[in-house]
């Protein structure tokens, strides 16, 4: 599931390392979540591994790829009900190449509204084209088969 870019040289593997001054919001095993340096909305935060995969497109129907984003999901929506228990809406999802800013898998946890309201085009699914997908989509995607019954 690595990715292309060395771990080292990813500036996520070295959030998910403690080796930046990031302020991280979660820390576990699987996952880390920390503040969006350029929010999108009245909060904006990411959840990423901590082992490197570089982008959606790296997801399989795999049960370990399912239980991960799932995971990444399950924190992203436990840390916007604690912070912006005030928002009516949230958004969760991830870009999809060529329109992924980092290559490193990370989820967007958004509590809206979008700040400023323009910024709403960046979370738009474009198709086939990429985009972004929301969480739940791509839990539908990745949800491993059922075995055949004979």
């Amino acid at each position: 599931m690595a990715g292309a870019l060395p771990p080292l040289r990813c500036v996520f593997c070295q959030i998910a390392r403690s080796s930046t001054s990031t302020p991280l919001l979660h820390t576990d095993e699987k996952v880390v979540a920390f503040e969006d340096i350029n929010p999108s909305a009245f909060r904006h935060y990411l959840v990423i591994p901590v082992e490197h995969i570089a982008t959606v497109k790296d997801l399989r129907r795999r049960p370990e790829d399912y239980s991960l984003v799932t995971h990444m999901l399950s924190v992203g929506q436990t840390l916007l009900c604690r912070d912006a228990p005030q928002s009516k809406l949230y958004r969760f999802g991830f870009h999809r190449p060529p329109l992924n800013s980092v290559n490193h898998l990370h989820l967007h946890c958004l509590a809206l509204p979008f700040k400023p309201p323009w910024r709403h085009m960046k979370y738009l699914s474009l198709g086939p084209l990429g985009g972004f997908i929301d969480a739940e989509k791509l839990l539908e995607k990745i949800k491993p088969l059922e075995p055949l019954r004979l």
